[in-house]
């Protein structure tokens, strides 16, 4: 649901978008699970000691995304280790939604990752202006996410 959901459609995006060293993971087969991915994989586990980078559990409420953003979701499959079973599939916010909830959240960083991500034509802005509309937030915050992606894209043209 995260920043590093880009990964499900761009496996190599450009490196700035990588710099998080958290993944927001939503189980969407049993979302109670949300706290055992934050147990077994969250800040300050062992996996996270052992790694270097951490699991983050949340549920579909985190997503900031415009509506229909389930109906997008980009599937990804994981191949097994080597000597393991069945291929892990992983459910990712298509680039668009991913940008706009970033938007939503409107951090510094965030910005720079929708500039980041138009720039590197990962998104459309067109299609990020259309779909801002849906965003469940107030026309107001609407309006100026809008504003915010017009100013990034005359700053790239």
């Amino acid at each position: 649901m995260g920043s590093q959901a880009i990964l499900g459609s761009y496996p190599s995006p450009p490196g700035s978008m990588l710099q998080s060293l958290k993944a927001d993971i939503y189980p969407l087969r049993d979302p109670g699970a949300a706290d055992l991915i934050d147990g077994a994989l969250g800040d300050g586990s062992q996996f996270h000691r052992t790694f270097g980078y951490y699991a983050h559990g949340v549920g579909p409420e985190t997503a900031r995304a415009p509506a229909g953003w389930q109906e997008r979701l980009v599937k990804r499959e994981i191949a097994p280790r080597v000597g393991g079973g069945e291929p892990a599939i992983a459910w990712c916010l298509e680039p668009h939604d991913l940008v706009l909830a970033k938007c939503v959240a409107a951090r510094q960083r965030d910005w720079a990752y929708a500039r980041e991500a138009l720039n590197a034509n990962l998104v459309d802005l067109q299609t990020l202006l259309a779909r801002a509309a849906a965003l469940p937030v107030s026309e107001q915050i609407q309006a100026r996410i809008k504003e915010n992606l017009r100013a990034i894209g005359r700053e790239l043209a």
